[in-house]
């Protein structure tokens, strides 16, 4: 993105063994993002390992972010995770709690601030000698102030919404000088809010919005690219964490003609 203004794009991760959509998803992708977010068991399902999907991102060219939800490990998985990180290469990380599982429950040994203090430590540990720090991402919703020990990550992703303004509010409410993303997901379908605002009440999504979904299917592409064009335009975030669903060819394809064209000549 221009004026250092970066598209982090999150990809639907392999619920299957095998990758040729995560490819395809990538490939689509590529002129437009300047990273890649892999989800780790996707809304309480299992899904293909984060960190080595993350890999075929860098495959492929392009940097990546895996991330690691403490739902799932106890310390020494965690563990597990960090060297299978450093052996791939793999060097930023969103940590996250997670969604409740579909099966089973949460292990209840890791939070996410343990886990950032586990690997602000792993480095210094002689496993991981040579190996650089890893760059470590935290989220935050809109209607909690951010805690002080999220200070201690890299980077913050704020929770998705649909108000810009919203998002601005929380930037004055939270101030860091970390640098900060803005959750940026595509409303598909008048479905897709039912769902969101059932399972993420925190998720306002303006009725104006949906009705202009239901009328017209690329009305959800609309919005999010003039989403992350205001968003840009406040000067107030490093970039967005975008979520373009099943979306993405359309999605690339309008931010590719709005977003990287240059300026109209004269």
């Amino acid at each position: 993105m221009t004026d250092g203004f970066r598209i982090i794009c999150e990809i639907e991760p392999p619920t299957r063994p095998e990758l040729t959509h995560a490819r395809h998803q990538i490939g689509v992708m590529t002129p437009v993002s300047d990273a890649f977010l892999i989800p780790d068991n996707h809304i309480g399902r299992a899904t293909v390992s984060s960190i080595a999907v993350a890999n075929e991102v860098r495959a492929m060219g392009g940097t990546s972010i895996a991330c690691v939800n403490s739902r799932d490990r106890n310390l020494l998985g965690f563990r597990r995770d960090l060297l299978t990180a450093a052996a791939y290469g793999v060097d930023q990380f969103l940590f996250v709690q997670g969604d409740k599982p579909s099966v089973g429950d949460r292990t209840g040994e890791l939070t996410v601030r343990a886990m950032i203090e586990e690997a602000r430590a792993a480095t210094d540990q002689e496993p991981f000698a040579g190996i650089a720090p890893f760059r470590i991402g935290v989220t935050a919703g809109h209607r909690r102030r951010m805690a002080s020990w999220k200070q201690a990550a890299d980077v913050v992703f704020v929770q998705v919404g649909y108000s810009v303004e919203a998002f601005l509010r929380w930037r004055e409410a939270n101030p860091t000088d970390l640098p900060v993303y803005a959750g940026v997901m595509v409303l598909a379908s008048a479905g897709m809010a039912t769902r969101l605002r059932a399972s993420i009440p925190d998720i306002e999504i303006p009725d104006e919005l949906v009705d202009r979904v239901v009328h017209s299917p690329s009305a959800g592409v609309d919005a999010a690219c003039e989403q992350i064009r205001a968003l840009r335009d406040t000067g107030a975030f490093a970039g967005v964490h975008l979520v373009p669903v099943s979306r993405f060819r359309e999605v690339a394809a309008s931010l590719e003609r709005e977003l990287r064209s240059g300026p109209a000549s004269t």
